[in-house]
């Protein structure tokens, strides 16, 4: 595969080109730790879907059925 084949992506943490190939293990990332970074975002509530529809965790909202 030549490199004018390759389809490139943004790391959505620190902004390095990555290319989107087999090789590239942590895509859309550049690396491990980005992409723990990005996680560790989620999971602190800095990054979330917007959604009209709230869920707290006080509703009467259950997985079991």
């Amino acid at each position: 595969m030549s490199n004018d084949e390759i389809t490139w992506v943004t790391c959505p943490t620190c902004g390095a080109r990555v290319p989107w190939t087999a090789q590239s293990r942590y895509r859309p990332f550049c690396s491990k730790r980005c992409q723990l970074i990005d996680l560790g975002e989620w999971a602190e509530e800095k990054k979330y879907i917007p959604s009209n529809n709230q869920v707290a965790d006080s509703d009467d909202w259950s997985e079991k059925e």
